[in-house]
Protein backbone atom coordinates (compact mmCIF):
# COMPACT_ATOMS: atom_id res chain seq x y z
CA UNK A 1 0.00 0.00 0.00
CA UNK A 2 1.25 3.17 -0.37
CA UNK A 3 0.50 6.87 0.46
CA UNK A 4 0.14 10.19 -1.67
CA UNK A 5 3.33 11.85 0.12
CA UNK A 6 2.48 16.08 0.65
CA UNK A 7 4.26 18.59 3.03
CA UNK A 8 4.09 17.57 6.76
CA UNK A 9 3.87 20.66 9.00
CA UNK A 10 6.46 21.61 11.23
CA UNK A 11 6.62 19.69 14.07
CA UNK A 12 8.16 22.46 16.28
CA UNK A 13 5.78 24.87 15.47
CA UNK A 14 2.37 22.24 15.75
CA UNK A 15 3.79 21.37 19.22
CA UNK A 16 3.93 25.17 20.42
CA UNK A 17 0.72 25.57 18.85
CA UNK A 18 -0.76 23.00 20.76
CA UNK A 19 0.77 24.35 24.18
CA UNK A 20 -0.09 28.04 23.49
CA UNK A 21 -3.57 28.20 22.28
CA UNK A 22 -6.49 28.51 24.37
CA UNK A 23 -8.93 25.39 25.20
CA UNK A 24 -12.64 26.20 23.30
CA UNK A 25 -15.46 26.33 25.91
CA UNK A 26 -16.16 22.65 24.83
CA UNK A 27 -13.38 21.48 26.67
CA UNK A 28 -13.47 23.28 29.56
CA UNK A 29 -16.98 21.82 30.09
CA UNK A 30 -15.05 18.19 29.67
CA UNK A 31 -12.50 19.49 32.18
CA UNK A 32 -14.91 20.38 34.89
CA UNK A 33 -17.36 17.28 34.23
CA UNK A 34 -14.26 14.54 35.19
CA UNK A 35 -13.80 17.23 38.44
CA UNK A 36 -17.31 16.55 39.88
CA UNK A 37 -17.00 12.76 38.51
CA UNK A 38 -14.88 12.23 41.22
CA UNK A 39 -17.58 13.46 43.98
CA UNK A 40 -20.57 11.51 42.51
CA UNK A 41 -19.13 8.30 40.92
CA UNK A 42 -21.65 5.39 41.90
CA UNK A 43 -24.33 8.30 41.13
CA UNK A 44 -23.35 9.34 37.68
CA UNK A 45 -22.82 5.77 36.65
CA UNK A 46 -26.59 4.70 37.83
CA UNK A 47 -27.58 7.96 35.56
CA UNK A 48 -26.14 7.87 32.34
CA UNK A 49 -27.37 6.36 29.46
CA UNK A 50 -26.86 2.85 28.34
CA UNK A 51 -23.58 2.05 27.55
CA UNK A 52 -23.28 0.72 23.60
CA UNK A 53 -20.66 -1.01 22.93
CA UNK A 54 -20.29 -1.72 18.60
CA UNK A 55 -18.28 -5.05 17.72
CA UNK A 56 -18.09 -6.23 14.65
CA UNK A 57 -15.97 -8.70 12.04
CA UNK A 58 -13.08 -7.52 9.91
CA UNK A 59 -10.79 -9.39 8.79
CA UNK A 60 -8.49 -6.90 6.84
CA UNK A 61 -5.85 -3.73 7.27
CA UNK A 62 -6.31 -2.44 3.18
CA UNK A 63 -7.73 1.14 3.46
CA UNK A 64 -10.88 0.48 1.37
CA UNK A 65 -12.73 -2.34 3.07
CA UNK A 66 -11.14 -0.71 6.89
CA UNK A 67 -12.82 2.28 5.53
CA UNK A 68 -16.01 0.81 5.10
CA UNK A 69 -15.86 -1.20 8.43
CA UNK A 70 -15.09 1.97 10.42
CA UNK A 71 -17.59 3.63 9.26
CA UNK A 72 -20.28 0.57 9.75
CA UNK A 73 -18.65 0.28 12.96
CA UNK A 74 -19.59 4.12 14.03
CA UNK A 75 -23.00 4.31 12.80
CA UNK A 76 -24.83 2.70 15.79
CA UNK A 77 -22.85 5.44 17.78
CA UNK A 78 -24.29 8.81 15.45
CA UNK A 79 -20.73 8.43 12.96
CA UNK A 80 -17.98 10.39 13.73
CA UNK A 81 -19.76 13.51 12.97
CA UNK A 82 -21.84 13.45 16.25
CA UNK A 83 -18.46 13.35 18.18
CA UNK A 84 -16.40 15.59 15.73
CA UNK A 85 -17.14 19.15 14.99
CA UNK A 86 -15.56 21.75 12.56
CA UNK A 87 -12.50 23.08 14.22
CA UNK A 88 -12.00 20.66 16.89
CA UNK A 89 -8.18 19.92 17.88
CA UNK A 90 -8.56 16.10 17.88
CA UNK A 91 -6.05 13.86 19.69
CA UNK A 92 -5.30 10.24 17.92
CA UNK A 93 -3.66 8.38 20.77
CA UNK A 94 -2.73 4.91 19.13
CA UNK A 95 -0.48 2.18 21.86
CA UNK A 96 3.11 3.22 20.46
CA UNK A 97 4.82 0.86 22.66
CA UNK A 98 7.86 0.41 20.89
CA UNK A 99 9.95 0.55 17.75
CA UNK A 100 11.89 -2.87 18.56
CA UNK A 101 9.46 -5.16 16.99
CA UNK A 102 7.30 -4.04 14.35
CA UNK A 103 6.35 -6.98 12.75
CA UNK A 104 4.68 -8.35 16.27
CA UNK A 105 1.71 -6.36 16.57
CA UNK A 106 2.85 -4.46 19.37
CA UNK A 107 1.42 -1.38 18.62
CA UNK A 108 -2.27 -0.12 16.85
CA UNK A 109 -1.97 -0.69 13.19
CA UNK A 110 -1.11 2.71 11.49
CA UNK A 111 -3.89 1.43 8.69
CA UNK A 112 -6.79 2.15 11.13
CA UNK A 113 -5.28 5.31 12.53
CA UNK A 114 -5.01 6.06 8.91
CA UNK A 115 -8.64 5.77 8.26
CA UNK A 116 -9.71 7.49 11.52
CA UNK A 117 -7.80 10.50 10.57
CA UNK A 118 -9.44 10.60 7.23
CA UNK A 119 -12.52 10.45 9.12
CA UNK A 120 -12.28 13.25 11.50
CA UNK A 121 -10.71 15.59 8.60
CA UNK A 122 -14.14 14.87 6.50
CA UNK A 123 -15.88 15.70 9.83
CA UNK A 124 -14.09 19.20 9.63
CA UNK A 125 -11.44 18.52 12.88
CA UNK A 126 -7.66 19.14 12.78
CA UNK A 127 -6.39 15.77 14.18
CA UNK A 128 -2.80 15.25 15.80
CA UNK A 129 -1.01 11.73 17.01
CA UNK A 130 0.42 11.89 20.35
CA UNK A 131 1.58 8.99 22.75
CA UNK A 132 4.51 8.58 25.47
CA UNK A 133 6.07 5.32 24.65
CA UNK A 134 8.12 3.61 27.21
CA UNK A 135 11.61 4.18 25.47
CA UNK A 136 12.49 7.01 22.60
CA UNK A 137 9.91 9.54 21.20
CA UNK A 138 6.73 9.36 19.80
CA UNK A 139 7.90 10.57 16.54
CA UNK A 140 10.65 7.54 16.32
CA UNK A 141 8.59 5.02 17.76
CA UNK A 142 5.64 6.09 15.11
CA UNK A 143 8.83 6.14 12.36
CA UNK A 144 9.86 2.66 13.34
CA UNK A 145 6.10 1.39 13.00
CA UNK A 146 5.91 3.09 9.45
CA UNK A 147 3.66 5.69 10.65
CA UNK A 148 5.62 8.50 9.11
CA UNK A 149 4.37 8.00 5.20
CA UNK A 150 0.58 8.24 6.64
CA UNK A 151 1.21 11.43 8.62
CA UNK A 152 3.00 13.32 5.75
CA UNK A 153 -0.05 12.38 3.33
CA UNK A 154 -2.75 13.50 5.64
CA UNK A 155 -0.49 16.51 7.29
CA UNK A 156 -1.00 14.67 10.28
CA UNK A 157 1.06 16.38 12.94
CA UNK A 158 2.97 14.15 15.75
CA UNK A 159 3.44 15.39 18.87
CA UNK A 160 5.40 14.55 21.89
CA UNK A 161 3.19 14.78 25.47
CA UNK A 162 4.60 17.44 28.41
CA UNK A 163 3.07 17.08 31.63
CA UNK A 164 0.99 18.94 34.32
CA UNK A 165 -0.63 18.43 37.30
CA UNK A 166 -4.06 18.09 37.90
CA UNK A 167 -6.20 17.64 40.41
CA UNK A 168 -8.57 14.89 41.41
CA UNK A 169 -11.34 14.55 44.38
CA UNK A 170 -9.66 10.86 44.80
CA UNK A 171 -8.47 10.85 48.10
CA UNK A 172 -5.92 8.31 47.23
CA UNK A 173 -4.81 10.53 43.93
CA UNK A 174 -5.17 13.55 44.82
CA UNK A 175 -2.90 14.80 41.69
CA UNK A 176 -2.26 13.20 38.49
CA UNK A 177 0.43 14.33 36.21
CA UNK A 178 -1.08 13.99 32.97
CA UNK A 179 -0.05 14.87 29.33
CA UNK A 180 -1.72 18.78 28.32
CA UNK A 181 -1.92 17.60 25.07
CA UNK A 182 -4.68 15.18 25.72
CA UNK A 183 -6.31 17.05 28.80
CA UNK A 184 -6.88 20.24 26.50
CA UNK A 185 -8.18 18.86 23.17
CA UNK A 186 -11.56 19.47 22.22
CA UNK A 187 -11.88 15.30 21.46
CA UNK A 188 -10.04 12.42 22.58
CA UNK A 189 -9.42 9.04 20.17
CA UNK A 190 -7.96 6.59 22.15
CA UNK A 191 -6.84 3.98 19.76
CA UNK A 192 -6.03 0.60 21.51
CA UNK A 193 -4.60 -2.75 20.55
CA UNK A 194 -5.44 -5.80 21.87
CA UNK A 195 -2.66 -7.67 23.69
CA UNK A 196 -1.84 -9.63 27.13
CA UNK A 197 0.32 -8.27 29.43
CA UNK A 198 3.08 -10.14 31.70
CA UNK A 199 2.02 -7.48 34.69
CA UNK A 200 -1.93 -6.47 34.19
CA UNK A 201 -2.76 -9.70 32.11
CA UNK A 202 -4.47 -7.67 29.40
CA UNK A 203 -4.19 -4.05 27.93
CA UNK A 204 -7.01 -2.76 26.33
CA UNK A 205 -8.47 0.63 25.95
CA UNK A 206 -8.33 2.02 30.09
CA UNK A 207 -4.41 0.74 29.87
CA UNK A 208 -3.47 2.67 26.86
CA UNK A 209 -4.82 6.00 28.59
CA UNK A 210 -1.60 5.37 30.66
CA UNK A 211 0.12 6.65 27.76
CA UNK A 212 -1.50 9.74 28.63
CA UNK A 213 1.53 10.09 31.49
CA UNK A 214 3.92 11.39 30.18
CA UNK A 215 7.73 10.90 29.56
CA UNK A 216 8.96 8.39 32.56
CA UNK A 217 6.27 8.66 35.13
CA UNK A 218 5.22 5.37 34.17
CA UNK A 219 7.69 4.27 35.50
CA UNK A 220 7.95 6.23 39.22
CA UNK A 221 4.23 5.33 39.27
CA UNK A 222 5.29 1.23 38.91
CA UNK A 223 7.27 2.41 42.10
CA UNK A 224 5.38 4.19 43.98
CA UNK A 225 2.25 2.06 43.44
CA UNK A 226 3.23 -0.79 41.81
CA UNK A 227 3.44 -2.96 45.21
CA UNK A 228 -0.59 -2.50 45.51
CA UNK A 229 -2.04 -4.12 42.50
CA UNK A 230 -5.44 -3.06 43.87
CA UNK A 231 -4.16 1.10 43.75
CA UNK A 232 -2.32 0.43 40.64
CA UNK A 233 -5.65 -0.74 38.65
CA UNK A 234 -7.54 2.33 40.45
CA UNK A 235 -4.43 4.84 39.44
CA UNK A 236 -5.02 3.64 35.81
CA UNK A 237 -8.30 3.84 35.78
CA UNK A 238 -8.30 7.70 37.66
CA UNK A 239 -6.21 8.21 34.24
CA UNK A 240 -8.43 7.08 32.36
CA UNK A 241 -11.36 8.89 33.80
CA UNK A 242 -9.54 12.13 33.61
CA UNK A 243 -8.72 12.28 30.19
CA UNK A 244 -12.09 11.23 29.23
CA UNK A 245 -11.90 9.88 25.83
CA UNK A 246 -14.54 10.61 23.44
CA UNK A 247 -14.61 7.55 21.57
CA UNK A 248 -12.38 4.17 21.93
CA UNK A 249 -11.68 2.25 18.91
CA UNK A 250 -10.04 -0.77 19.25
CA UNK A 251 -7.86 -2.19 17.10
CA UNK A 252 -8.52 -6.50 17.31
CA UNK A 253 -8.00 -7.01 13.56
CA UNK A 254 -4.45 -8.84 14.70
CA UNK A 255 -3.90 -8.94 18.53
CA UNK A 256 -0.66 -9.54 20.54
CA UNK A 257 -1.18 -12.68 22.49
CA UNK A 258 1.47 -14.75 25.19
CA UNK A 259 4.31 -12.74 26.58
CA UNK A 260 2.67 -9.33 25.98
CA UNK A 261 2.87 -6.18 25.64
CA UNK A 262 5.72 -7.08 23.64
CA UNK A 263 6.94 -10.47 23.87
CA UNK A 264 4.24 -12.46 22.74
CA UNK A 265 3.27 -13.49 19.12
CA UNK A 266 0.43 -12.04 16.59
CA UNK A 267 -2.66 -13.55 16.81
CA UNK A 268 -5.40 -13.28 14.45
CA UNK A 269 -9.05 -12.21 15.76
CA UNK A 270 -11.01 -10.47 13.05
CA UNK A 271 -12.57 -7.92 15.17
CA UNK A 272 -12.81 -4.06 15.42
CA UNK A 273 -14.50 -2.08 18.50
CA UNK A 274 -15.97 1.10 19.48
CA UNK A 275 -17.83 2.88 22.18
CA UNK A 276 -18.05 6.40 24.06
CA UNK A 277 -17.49 4.47 27.31
CA UNK A 278 -14.09 3.10 27.71
CA UNK A 279 -14.61 0.81 30.64
CA UNK A 280 -17.67 -0.87 29.06
CA UNK A 281 -15.80 -1.30 25.79
CA UNK A 282 -13.02 -3.30 27.96
CA UNK A 283 -15.37 -5.37 29.77
CA UNK A 284 -17.11 -6.68 26.03
CA UNK A 285 -13.86 -7.45 24.71
CA UNK A 286 -12.99 -9.38 28.18
CA UNK A 287 -16.08 -10.91 27.48
CA UNK A 288 -15.34 -11.95 23.94
CA UNK A 289 -11.76 -13.21 24.28
CA UNK A 290 -13.36 -15.41 27.38
CA UNK A 291 -10.79 -13.46 30.28
CA UNK A 292 -12.30 -13.02 33.90
CA UNK A 293 -12.80 -9.45 34.59
CA UNK A 294 -11.54 -10.00 38.23
CA UNK A 295 -8.12 -11.15 37.30
CA UNK A 296 -7.76 -7.70 35.10
CA UNK A 297 -6.43 -5.11 37.42
CA UNK A 298 -8.49 -2.31 35.17
CA UNK A 299 -11.50 -4.02 35.27
CA UNK A 300 -11.33 -4.82 38.89
CA UNK A 301 -10.42 -1.55 39.56
CA UNK A 302 -13.38 0.17 37.56
CA UNK A 303 -16.24 -2.55 38.51
CA UNK A 304 -14.70 -1.69 42.30
CA UNK A 305 -15.50 1.77 41.52
CA UNK A 306 -18.89 1.49 40.22
CA UNK A 307 -17.64 3.26 36.41
CA UNK A 308 -17.81 -0.24 34.76
CA UNK A 309 -21.59 -1.12 33.99
CA UNK A 310 -22.61 -4.31 34.53
CA UNK A 311 -22.46 -6.99 31.55
CA UNK A 312 -26.20 -7.44 30.78
CA UNK A 313 -26.65 -3.53 30.30
CA UNK A 314 -24.54 -2.76 27.84
CA UNK A 315 -26.62 -2.71 24.62
CA UNK A 316 -24.65 -4.19 21.26
CA UNK A 317 -26.04 -2.94 18.05
CA UNK A 318 -24.19 -5.24 15.53
CA UNK A 319 -22.64 -8.51 16.83
CA UNK A 320 -22.28 -9.48 20.83
CA UNK A 321 -19.24 -11.06 22.21
CA UNK A 322 -21.15 -14.10 21.88
CA UNK A 323 -20.93 -14.02 18.19
CA UNK A 324 -17.32 -13.59 18.15
CA UNK A 325 -16.10 -15.59 21.08
CA UNK A 326 -12.47 -16.86 21.48
CA UNK A 327 -11.88 -19.74 23.65
CA UNK A 328 -8.16 -19.98 23.27
CA UNK A 329 -7.07 -16.49 23.56
CA UNK A 330 -3.24 -16.83 25.39
CA UNK A 331 -2.89 -14.91 28.23
CA UNK A 332 0.83 -15.15 30.15
CA UNK A 333 2.78 -18.36 31.12
CA UNK A 334 2.89 -16.24 34.55
CA UNK A 335 2.61 -12.74 36.11
CA UNK A 336 5.67 -11.08 36.61
CA UNK A 337 5.28 -8.12 39.68
CA UNK A 338 4.07 -4.79 38.77
CA UNK A 339 6.61 -2.98 40.99
CA UNK A 340 10.02 -1.56 39.94
CA UNK A 341 12.54 -0.79 41.96
CA UNK A 342 14.56 2.19 42.60
CA UNK A 343 17.78 0.21 40.16
CA UNK A 344 14.93 -0.56 37.65
CA UNK A 345 13.40 2.67 37.34
CA UNK A 346 16.68 4.44 36.96
CA UNK A 347 18.17 2.04 34.09
CA UNK A 348 14.40 2.55 32.62
CA UNK A 349 15.12 6.24 32.90
CA UNK A 350 18.72 5.85 31.22
CA UNK A 351 17.26 3.73 28.39
CA UNK A 352 14.39 6.23 27.41
CA UNK A 353 16.87 9.17 27.14
CA UNK A 354 19.39 7.25 25.02
CA UNK A 355 16.79 5.26 22.67
CA UNK A 356 15.44 8.44 22.36
CA UNK A 357 18.52 11.26 21.97
CA UNK A 358 21.15 8.66 21.02
CA UNK A 359 19.86 5.92 19.04
CA UNK A 360 16.73 7.74 17.12
CA UNK A 361 19.19 10.77 15.96
CA UNK A 362 21.30 7.77 14.73
CA UNK A 363 18.37 6.03 12.59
Amino acid sequence: MSYKLSNAPHQADFQSEVNQRPIRNGAKIRAAYRSTCYRTQKTLCEETAVSVVSLMRSTSYDIAPLRTSLETLLEPLGGLESIVKPGDRVLLKPNLLTGSRPTKECVTRKELVYVVAQRVKAAGGKPFLGDSPAFGSARGVAKANGYLPLAEALDLPIVEFRGKRYETANDNFEHLRLSKEAMEADVVINLPKVKSHLQLTMTLGVKNLFGCVPGKMKAWWHLEAGKDVDRFGEMLVETARSIDPDLTVLDGIVGHEGNGPSGGEPRDLGILAASQDVFALDRAVLELLNVDPSIVPTAAASQRLGFCPDFETIQFPLEKPADLVVTDWKLPDALMPIDFGLPRVIRSTFKHLYTRFVREKIS
